[in-house]
């Protein structure tokens, strides 16, 4: 069996702001604006902007009234600590970072090698306008992972 990831929905402080940025941020990595999806459910405070690609989706969840005066923090339980995005080539991932930094995401580490993760492993990490951090790597899975797992 193959595992896939089909959504995923992270809930923002901000759902407004949240848009703007991911408006900017997705394309960049294969989704389609046109696809991107809007609902809300009013009686349990819930309003979703979902963005859809061939192979997955992701959607934007506002926060509940009632934790608004939450911070995140990517270590507390039940948390997102971080999301990576792998793509094909070190020199993608340097395109994208040049891209992403345009965007004035602010970047926790510029892209370099990371042998402790492997010895091709070569990524860089950006918080996102909701200060959740996220990854673009490359590496090449398949010397890891044999392909009929």
């Amino acid at each position: 069996m193959q595992p896939i990831i089909d959504h995923i929905h992270i809930t923002v402080e901000n759902l407004e702001r949240a848009e703007k940025f991911y408006d900017s941020f997705l394309p960049l990595l294969g989704f389609d604006l046109s696809l991107k999806e809007h609902d809300c459910v009013d009686e349990h405070d819930y309003h979703i902007v979902e963005y859809h690609s061939s192979s997955s989706s992701i959607g934007l969840v506002n926060c509940r009234t009632a934790f608004k005066a939450e911070k995140i923090n990517r270590r507390k339980p039940g948390s997102l600590h971080h999301m990576a995005f792998r793509v094909n080539s070190p020199a993608k991932v340097d395109a994208l970072y040049e891209q992403i930094k345009a965007l004035g995401a602010p970047i926790v580490h510029a892209p370099q090698l990371y042998p402790e993760y492997c010895c091709d492993y070569y990524a860089f990490f950006f918080k996102d306008s909701e200060g959740i951090e996220y990854e673009i790597v490359s590496f090449a899975r398949e010397q890891y992972f044999p392909k009929d797992l």
